[in-house]
């Protein structure tokens, strides 16, 4: 099977598809969310743009399934209704973080209803679905069956109390309904007894040495995630029943199959699909062609694995690859809350609004693209490590030089930039780094490291203050306009490399250099050009950044629920 190159394509390939896990149209987006699924992409595709090259990004609200229909339900509003609010709320919280997505859709779309349907019925031709007799659980109180998250139990795999009945939260197993142990009703608490009803399966069985061919073959997995998967492959894969008993889902299309539903992480992960085709067709783009031409990247936090790398690429091979296989499936783990696993029961956790509300978008960006790796181990937001980072580095090193270098020509030399006078050896090996820093930079911003691409960026600019200290500008000698010139040259490099990061403060910061256009429609590739010339003027500067005060950590930590285990 031929499997795209693994490095990042240049102008002359591919399109580059990019898409970002669907989150739940059922509660607040929080900041674990952010770490693993939105933030990367969203700095890998600002990066692409930078570059020149041709990508989208994507993604929506997973709309359908039980716990939706439960949050429905709770709030006594109609699916649709409920699902509406929280698209429009989810894309509008997005937009406020700058996670610039060139669509953001919802999987209780038509279209998305139609593909689905289509990949069932496909697959149902070529023998791949098949119906039988499951012992469901059913509430006697609520009178209903009870799928997925309807029951509650333990983990038959690892004993974890507390998990829904499709899968466990903790070791990352889905399961059947009827395996999970002491089983529990999510509505009343009772004890559930078992009824017959008719399901239908996929064979997933059937694709293990497929898929075992396709995972070991892709150079562009993540190795750590290959053996995990392999792993799984090697243990045996199970049938899988991709039909539930709820009104809230997509019809199974089928005459005999009247009141019965697909399950949610059946359409789901169809929905990356959907929406790209709407997105090209609305720009009158075959997306068909696209979708099968392009190099495809899906975003994941470790706790999809499963579905992303056996349930989707199975259903995919099922259709002999009528919709092309993804070529990246970048995976990241989990973001804890100061050590402790974020739990929105307990109220440990922190949501996406209520840190913009308090905090600049940019604090969060940079935060989290600092600490959050590109593997699988879990990344941990601690609220004085947030503190120190952002007063150390984004304030004091990152902004401190931007600002005295724009302060220094803006008081001593009118705000024009001055003419270079001679070049000494600092110039000389100041000039040579700036040129490099944007191919070192780039070496791991098109690898997904992008922690490691802002670790770059953050050493490179303390060696800028570093030679703005040696240089001695205020002394106004010879060699001062030199540093200037060169020093407002790198502080507009930096403006670009940190773009993809934190673009609300990059775009403040290229107003106050007074550049025609956008930060935005810069060339990566020339970043490191001089092209701000001698008597070019600036605007009066301002600070970009401000310091985190001590009381306001303190607020933050105060405001968080109590931890698992006691400090």
């Amino acid at each position: 099977m031929k499997r795209q190159e693994s490095n990042i394509p240049s102008s002359s390939r591919p399109k580059i598809v990019v898409t970002s896990a669907l989150i739940y149209a059922n509660s607040e987006i929080h900041l674990g969310h952010v770490a693993s699924t939105y933030l990367p992409p969203d700095v890998f595709t600002r990066y692409c743009r930078l570059k020149g090259l041709d990508v989208v990004h994507i993604s929506a609200t997973d709309d359908f399934g039980t716990p939706i229909l439960i949050k429905a339900e709770e709030e006594r509003k109609a699916p649709p209704e409920y699902v509406r609010y929280w698209n429009q709320r989810d894309k509008k919280e997005f937009a406020d973080l700058g996670i610039s997505f060139d669509f953001f859709y919802k999987t209780s779309s038509k279209e998305n209803i139609q593909l689905t349907q289509y990949f069932f019925q496909k697959l149902n031709q070529r023998g791949y679905i098949y119906k039988q007799e499951v012992n469901q659980p059913f509430c006697e109180f609520d009178q209903k069956f009870l799928p997925d998250r309807y029951v509650i139990g333990t983990c038959p795999f690892c004993r974890s109390p507390n998990q829904y009945s499709d899968g466990c939260e903790v070791c990352g197993r889905t399961f059947q309904p009827g395996e999970v142990k002491d089983a529990k009703c999510a509505i009343c608490g009772r004890r559930p007894i078992f009824k017959t009803s008719q399901h239908y399966f996929f064979r997933l069985s059937q694709f293990s040495q497929r898929l075992k061919q396709v995972i070991t073959s892709s150079p562009n997995l993540q190795p750590d995630v290959k053996n995990y998967v392999l792993n799984w492959i090697q243990e045996g894969l199970k049938d899988w029943d991709i039909t539930r008993d709820i009104t809230w889902g997509v019809p199974v299309p089928l005459p005999e199959a009247k009141g019965k539903v697909l399950y949610g992480w059946f359409d789901n992960h169809i929905g990356y699909i959907s929406s790209t085709l709407v997105y090209f067709k609305r720009r009158r783009r075959n997306g068909r062609r696209l979708w099968n031409s392009s190099i495809i990247y899906h975003y994941i936090g470790k706790d999809i694995v499963y579905h992303h790398f056996l349930f989707l690429q199975a259903m995919r091979l099922g259709l002999n690859e009528e919709f092309k296989l993804p070529d990246h499936i970048p995976t990241r783990g989990h973001l804890l809350l100061q050590g402790q696993k974020m739990s929105k029961s307990r109220g440990w956790y922190v949501s996406l609004r209520e840190f913009l509300d308090r905090f600049p978008a940019d604090y969060l960006r940079y935060y989290l693209a600092a600490i959050t790796p590109y593997n699988q181990s879990d990344a941990n937001f601690d609220w004085d490590d947030f503190q120190v980072r952002i007063n150390n580095e984004l304030v004091a090193n990152i902004g401190n030089f931007i600002h005295r270098v724009l302060t220094f020509i803006y008081d001593r030399f009118g705000a024009k930039v001055p003419t270079p006078d001679t070049y000494d050896d600092l110039d000389i090996d100041f000039q040579r780094r700036l040129s490099e820093i944007p191919k070192v930079v780039e070496s791991d911003l098109a690898a997904n490291h992008i922690d490691r691409g802002l670790k770059k960026i953050i050493d490179f600019t303390a060696y800028c203050n570093q030679y703005f200290q040696r240089k001695e500008p205020w002394r106004l000698r010879e060699g001062t306009k030199t540093c200037l010139y060169l020093s407002v040259n790198a502080v507009k490099c930096l403006a670009i490399l940190l773009n993809p990061y934190i673009p609300f403060s990059t775009k403040g910061l290229w107003r106050q250099l007074n550049l025609k256009g956008s930060v935005e429609k810069q060339t990566w590739d020339d970043s490191a050009v001089l092209f701000i010339r001698s008597g070019h003027k600036i605007i009066r500067p301002k600070p970009l950044f401000r310091k985190i005060a001590p009381d306001e950590i303190a607020r933050e930590k105060e405001r968080l629920g109590k931890p698992i285990l006691a400090a």
